[in-house]
Formats: structure tokens, C-alpha cells, sequence
């Protein structure tokens, strides 16, 4: 079988983690097995959607190296949708409703109060031609729902096992709103169908909707996919996520300077039994996808742990692949082989630009130790000067540890924290360095 997977987002917002982890692990699977990864834009809501958010999405999967096979928007494909809707209709499995929202609503609350679940009663199969007509002369539109077959719908869905949705106790599906707007799913049968989709890999929250296109696929002569339904992300401390979306959009990350490969690299992981471990080649990451590993309890996203990769990844990342992002920063191959292991985002490289280049207000805690060490930095400063430069003003100063090298610190750089001072001292020069040991702005 040639695999073939697809991402399915709406242009109503942004994507955020819990949208690309479902994009990564369906392009991993495509990867790995030589397979094609499509992406779909669910646009059928052509109110909501917007040319902005598609773009908004393109850019992001571009940004996190998730590149796509194919494309297409559900907009373009409203006469297949149409066919579909004749041909369920015409098979009896397609049927108008006149209830309104209030009176749908009456119901629940009755069968509520009676302790049934909350299932809709089928009355609008027996209303005659008279009755609708009925409805119709006071102006109300019907929705279109699908008559299940009330009988059990079974899988063997690739994370879950063997999984079974009893369609008897479930409502038969609105297809088709009153103003004749496709719901999600006869859209996505259909282009399930039409796309010749292998592999259907989402959040276990669309379970009993598997159930439910199952039965919708089969009517239309399609065969179903192969499923697999993965756990929900929840937050650091086991709640959900959907209050926080905002900060944990994918356009929201990058703009806060995170590198789209710790973003991958967590989210690969993330409810596995694999270690999250720094990878940026993601077909590498592709290579170690296996249903086999995922799990079934909630997964928990910390950003927390996210920013820690971040760090390492950097940690990691030569000069010559970040030299176009560096360069505008002012950040050369010498400063960013000194700091970059001691910071969390590259941009973070700029503000030690200022403490090699510009001017310091020099931190003095000793003006007499200072002064002795002024006298010690020698002319020519090179990987090897800083221990020589410490062991001198030990001897003078007779201080050590701490009281040695955070006073220096201090004075040469104006931080308590940074990178190696053997890597700094070189960078900031004889002059320079003197200069602020006398207490000095330089």
C-alpha cells in the first residue's frame, strides 16, 4: 500500500501545538513509509475563513520544515459534496429536520431529567409531505442529517486496538446546517474518497466521529481508511491547553524566537515511550516513528521543557547555519562559539554585541583589586590569556574562587552570568579590559 496521509486544518486561526503535533506525526508516518503527506484546507466555513489564516499555516508548516505532497481547498469542491448530498438522499440515509435549536435543545433536557442519554428521537422521519410543506410555509429551513444504521461500527485502529463505536447511541449527524453550509463531515468522506487518503491519524476526541464516517463512507461505495487515534496534549499541570492557545500558537513561537526543530522535536516525542532528545534532521525523526511506541494517557506540554531544548539545540548549532540570522544581530563566528552555550534563544547572542563592542558600566567591588588586575591583562589576548591573566592577579592579589573570578567578571562585563570568560576576554581586548577595570565606561 502506498501510504497516504493528510493535515486537515480550517483558515479560521492559527495552528497551534495541538494542531502540529497532528501534522508531524501524519508527515513522519508519510516519511517513513515513502508515502504522500496532503495538506487540506477545511474551508467549507466561508465566513470564518480567511485567505490570511491559509497563508498564516502554509508559513508555519514551511517554518517547522513540514513540507507537503499535495494540496487543496474543500472552496473548490462543492459539486462533489453536492453529489454527495443527492446520492445519500436518494438512499434514504439523507434527511430533513425542521426542528430549531430550542426545540433540539427542549429535548435534551427532557431525556436529561428521565436519565436517557441525550440522543435525537428520529422524529423527522416520520413527518409526512404535508407536515413539511407545513414547516416550510412558516419559513423554517430543515438540516440535513444522516440516518446511521444503529449498529455497532468496528476497527482496528492503529494506536487504540480494537475499538467499537456503538452508533445506536449516538445522534445521527447534521450533514447540512438550515442555511446549506457542509458541516465537517460528509466534506471530509468525501475527500477521503476522491484523495485516496490510506491513513487517518488524529486526536482520540474524533473517536465516535470515525464511527460515524465509517458508516458515511461506506454509503458513498468508499472504503475506509486505516485510523489511529492519538492522546490530547494537556498543559504542565494536566489541564487543557484550549485557554492558552493563543501563546502556544505556531506564529507566536517564532516570534518569540523559538527554533522550529525543538518545536518538532518535543512534539515527536511527546506521549511516546522515546526519550525527547534535540534532533534537527527530521527525516531522522521520521526513521524513529512507530505506532508501537505511542501511548494512551495525555500527553503534557511544558514550556518549560521546550525552552530547555531550545537551549540545547543551539547549544548544538555551528556558526555556518546560523550565519544569515546571525549577521543582522552583529553576531560573528568568534562571539557565537562563546555564547551560544549559555543561551536559550539566538537572539539572545545580540546582547553580548554590546559587552564586546560597546561601552560597560563596569561593576567595582574592590577599586584596589580592580586596579592590580588593570596592570596585569597582557598585550595580545588569545584563548590561552585568561588562565594566564587569573594566575597573575592571584599571585598579586592573593585572592581565589569566587572572590578571584566574580570581581573580574563583574568589572569586564557588567553581568554576574555569561559565557567563559576565557572565551570573552579576547573578544573584548587589552584596551577595552583595562579600561574597565579602572572603573572606566568602555
Amino acid at each position: 500500500m502506498n501510504v497516504k496521509v493528510r493535515f486537515a486544518p480550517s483558515p479560521t486561526g492559527k495552528i497551534h501545538v495541538g494542531n502540529v503535533r497532528a501534522a508531524l506525526w501524519n508527515w513522519l508516518f508519510a516519511r517513513k513509509s515513502g508515502g504522500i503527506f496532503v495538506l487540506r484546507i477545511d474551508d467549507t466555513d466561508l465566513e470564518r475563513s480567511t485567505k490570511a489564516f491559509e497563508d498564516g499555516i502554509r508559513a508555519d508548516l514551511a517554518w517547522l520544515g513540514l513540507n507537503y505532497d499535495e494540496t487543496f481547498s474543500q472552496s473548490a469542491r462543492f459539486d462533489r459534496y453536492d453529489w454527495a448530498r443527492d446520492k445519500l438522499t436518494a438512499d434514504g440515509l439523507l434527511y430533513p429536520c425542521y426542528e430549531t435549536a430550542e426545540e433540539l435543545d427542549r429535548k435534551r433536557k427532557i431525556q436529561r431529567a428521565r436519565g436517557l442519554p441525550p440522543v435525537y428521537d428520529r422524529a423527522a422521519l416520520a413527518l409526512t409531505d404535508a407536515q413539511k410543506a407545513e414547516y416550510e410555509a412558516e419559513g423554517r429551513k430543515p438540516h440535513w442529517r444522516f440516518k446511521l444504521s444503529q449498529t455497532p461500527v468496528k476497527w482496528n485502529d492503529l494506536i487504540r486496538g480494537e475499538t467499537t463505536v456503538e452508533t445506536a447511541s449516538v445522534s445521527d449527524p447534521v450533514l447540512i446546517r438550515e442555511d446549506g453550509m457542509y458541516l465537517y463531515t460528509l466534506p471530509s468522506c468525501v475527500d477521503d474518497i476522491d484523495a485516496k487518503i490510506t491513513h487517518v491519524m488524529r486526536g482520540e476526541d474524533h473517536v465516535t466521529n470515525t464511527g460515524v464516517q465509517i458508516e458515511i463512507i461506506r454509503a458513498l461505495g468508499g472504503e475506509p481508511p486505516e485510523f489511529a487515534h492519538h492522546s490530547l496534549l494537556v498543559g504542565a499541570d494536566g489541564q487543557g491547553l484550549s485557554k492558552r492557545l493563543g501563546s502556544l500558537s505556531i506564529e507566536a513561537m517564532r516570534e518569540d524566537g523559538l527554533e522550529p526543530a525543538a518545536i518538532t522535536s518535543l512534539l515527536a516525542k511527546l506521549g511516546t515511550a522515546d526519550p525527547v532528545l534535540p534532533q534537527t534532521d527530521l527525516q531522522a525523526l521520521a526513521e524513529s516513528f512507530d505506532f508501537e511506541r505511542i501511548g494512551r494517557a495525555p500527553a503534557r506540554f511544558d514550556m518549560v521543557e521546550l525552552e530547555a531544548l531550545n537551549a540545547k539545540i543551539l547549544h548544538e548549532t555551528p556558526y555556518a547555519k546560523v550565519v544569515d540570522r546571525l549577521a543582522p544581530l552583529g553576531v560573528g563566528e568568534a562571539l557565537w562559539e562563546a555564547v551560544k552555550g549559555n543561551i536559550t534563544r539566538l537572539k539572545d547572542a545580540a546582547e553580548w554585541v554590546e559587552v564586546i563592542d560597546g561601552e560597560v558600566d563596569p561593576v567595582i567591588e574592590n577599586a584596589e583589586f580592580a586596579r592590580a588586575a588593570s596592570e596585569l591583562v597582557p598585550d595580545a589576548l588569545d584563548g590561552g590569556s585568561w588562565e594566564a591573566f587569573t594566575n597573575a592577579v592571584k599571585e598579586k592579589t592573593g585572592a581565589k574562587g569566587k572572590n578571584l573570578f566574580m570581581p573580574l567578571r563583574l568589572a569586564l562585563t557588567g553581568r554576574q552570568r555569561g559565557p567563559e570568560m576565557a572565551a570573552i576576554f579576547p573578544l573584548i581586548g587589552s584596551e577595552k579590559a583595562r579600561a574597565r577595570l579602572r572603573g572606566e565606561r568602555a
